[in-house]
């Protein structure tokens, strides 16, 4: 029997692969190893819905958990790889068994960054990664109990804001003076600081954390002087990609495994998802996108690629977020310094926001207003007047 595909890492992308092949009738021998001991899983729940307490864990799973018997995956969703072997074709796993392959695929994911304070290691200090740390902090939500959030990123707000709604009290230190500046720049940074504020969040920015301090567990984070009390504490500073087995095997690793448009670290040996430092061909540069979209869709390509088809990585990054009654979406790649015009009222809630730079669309976001990502993606890389743009008159398809 041929070796068939080992998947090294049992998250989303790897499922999307495996949909892929076996949708298209490819019946190959696919083997899953994951560490987490769960089937592949859709992460962003983890700090929406099943944070909120709107959604049980298992409602994350891409496919149950007997779906990959049924479908002839061997999938071993805790035993992990430990050693990569390029030159023979092999995945050593933890339990001390080798696996021969034609074609490995790489989907490790990320890990959450830590920092190196004093204090980081007592109990009621949290990450947000797998379904054990959002039912922890889900569990640990209460009325009148105290967190501080260290990073207003992505995951810090999302936390926040559904700590919020439980009822919690809470604090979000920023080391920037702007949240979410580097994804959004300074106009829409300062909206999300202030719907932070306006639903009662103690936002800090421009603060350096010193320490977390505490007896047996945590009181309280110390920043910039002050001693901000807390009962639990997030820290949310974003994520490192787990390419050491990449880079023990010696493939190519900065920030991430580096891979072509095609997805490849080397013959037979692909990289896909947030572990993944890919060359987009529209963009005309390398990205690592540590997002839901991106995931699925690279791991649909690399089961493309897999089934003979000539694909690259080609589309515009996607991400959304939802916090309190806000819900967006943003598609492109807009840059700190680029213009911003709004479309819509930015005081009522509804509105559509553009990246440009030197007169071309290079991202656009809805904010509470739906059905138009397909429209938004067509415009990125025009030349459009802003003033168009701006003009709500002008239905999205005629600009």
């Amino acid at each position: 029997m041929a070796a068939g595909v080992v998947i090294v890492g049992a998250g989303l992308a790897a499922a999307h692969v495996i949909s892929t092949l076996r949708e298209a009738g490819d019946d190959r021998p696919v083997t899953l190893l994951g560490d987490e001991g769960e089937p592949p899983y859709e992460r962003p729940g983890l700090s929406k819905s099943v944070l909120q307490a709107k959604a049980e864990a298992d409602s994350l799973y891409v496919h149950d958990r007997d779906w990959y018997g049924q479908h002839a995956v061997d999938a071993r969703f805790a035993d992990p790889a430990v050693a990569l072997d390029v030159a023979q074709h092999s995945v050593r796993l933890a339990s001390g068994a080798v696996l021969a392959y034609d074609d490995v695929v790489i989907a490790t994911g990320a890990r959450p960054r830590t920092l190196p304070l004093p204090g980081i290691g007592l109990p009621g200090v949290h990450t947000l990664r797998r379904i054990p740390d959002s039912l922890a902090l889900r569990g640990a939500f209460r009325e009148g109990r105290r967190l501080v959030v260290i990073g207003a990123g992505w995951i810090g707000l999302e936390v926040a804001a559904a700590a919020r709604e439980a009822g919690v009290a809470v604090t979000v230190l920023e080391s920037s003076e702007v949240p979410l500046r580097a994804a959004l720049g300074d106009r829409l940074g300062r909206y999300f600081a202030e719907l932070h504020r306006r639903n009662g969040v103690d936002l800090r920015t421009g603060i350096s954390v010193s320490g977390i301090e505490g007896q047996g567990s945590v009181a309280g984070v110390r920043a910039g002087g002050d001693l901000f009390g807390a009962d639990l504490v997030l820290v949310g500073v974003g994520a490192v990609p787990n390419a050491e087995l990449a880079e023990q095997a010696g493939l190519a690793v900065d920030n991430g495994i580096v891979v072509d448009s095609r997805l490849r670290a080397h013959e037979h040996v692909f990289a896909i998802g947030d572990v993944a430092h890919a060359a987009n061909t529209t963009l005309g540069r390398r990205l690592r996108v540590e997002h839901w979209d991106n995931a699925i869709r690279q791991g649909a390509l690399v089961g493309r690629l897999l089934l003979g088809e000539d694909a690259r990585y080609d589309w515009q990054p996607y991400f959304y977020t939802d916090q309190y009654t806000l819900g967006m979406e943003y598609v492109g790649r807009g840059a700190v310094d680029d213009d911003v015009v709004i479309r819509g009222s930015e005081e009522a809630g509804t509105f559509i926001a553009f990246w440009l730079r030197r007169g071309v669309v290079t991202a656009a976001m809805n904010v509470n207003i739906w059905d138009v990502t397909e429209d938004l993606r067509a415009l990125i890389g025009r030349t459009i007047d802003p003033q168009r743009l701006t003009d709500s008159g002008i239905p999205l398809t005629d600009l």
